[in-house]
């Protein structure tokens, strides 16, 4: 299996180490489930992001006529068409 090496501050070590024994793991784990779950997290925002931005371009037009303000200017003050 492939592996990293990560390098810490005393002061960063120190307090991972402190939080591995709290959770009863080892500083290993703790820091491959911080990894694994940030990677989670990047999956699962960028997934909905994606919901979002194919919601937004279905209602469109509907977003448009509840926020007429909020509608981009084409530069010239007046609002696109």
């Amino acid at each position: 299996m492939p592996a990293l090496n990560v390098e810490f501050s005393e002061g960063e070590l120190e307090t991972l180490r402190a939080i591995a024994r709290e959770r009863g793991t080892s500083l290993k784990a703790l820091v491959r489930e911080a990894a694994a779950a940030d990677i989670e997290r990047h999956r699962a925002l960028k997934e909905g992001a994606a919901v979002f931005r194919s919601f937004f371009e279905q209602h469109a037009n509907e977003f448009a006529a509840a926020f007429p303000d909020d509608e981009p200017s084409d530069g010239a003050g007046t609002r696109a068409a």
